[in-house]
Parts: C-alpha cells; structure tokens; sequence
C-alpha cells in the first residue's frame, strides 16, 4: 500500500508527461473518477489533464512540490492519506489535503476523493 500511495504522489510531481501517462493507467481504471469540490475529472484523459493542470500551476510554475505528510491507512478496497504542498525547496506548507482513494477488484483506483484541508 506505501509504494502504492508513494506513486500516487509522485505523479503530481512528475515533469514527464509519457511517465506520467503511464503512471495514470497504472494508478486508476480507465473509467476512474478523480472528484474535488470544485471539479470532477473523468476517465484516462480526464484524470491526465487533471494532473497536468496541478503540476503545470504549481509544480512548473511556481516551484512547489507535492509530498506525503503522515500515515497511510486503508481497509476493504480503500485507501485514505494526507498530503501537502510545500513552496519552492521545500520551504512552508501552502496546502494540506486528505484523499480517500475507492479501489477497483484490480487494485486500481474507482473513485478518489480529494479534501482541501488547509
């Protein structure tokens, strides 16, 4: 489940748009749905712009950097984490998030919730 969840954070962050193409189709099903508050991303192409939107904002733009920040826990096909945003090397936390991440019966993400915490 870590290197699961530590995949999953890194696709945020991944400059690489084959890996992180890749990554997508490894991570999520190909009818996954990836729903915030203010957006609903659907499917491989839905999820890949979703992602390339954040990193080209905040991680090619503006420095930051997308990381893990406390324990992963998960039972019955699901998987909750917390993540945060940190400015450019590494310094203040702009952003603390909670995920809570559906799985298919392959492993795979259905459905990721994400929660802006802070």
């Amino acid at each position: 489940m870590n290197a699961f969840v530590e995949k999953y954070i890194s696709i945020w962050n991944e400059a690489d748009v084959t890996a992180r193409r890749r990554h997508i189709r490894e991570l999520w099903v190909e009818d996954a749905q990836h729903l915030a508050r203010t957006l609903e991303a659907v499917g491989y192409d839905g999820i890949e712009t979703r992602v390339t939107n954040a990193y080209e904002k905040w991680v090619k733009e503006k420095g930051c950097v997308f990381r893990l920040r406390d324990g992963v826990d998960g039972h019955h096909d699901t998987i909750k984490l917390r993540w945060e945003m940190l400015s450019a090397g590494g310094g203040d936390v702009i952003s603390i998030g909670f995920d809570f991440l559906v799985l298919a019966a392959d492993g795979r993400i259905k459905t990721g919730y994400q929660f802006i915490e802070a």
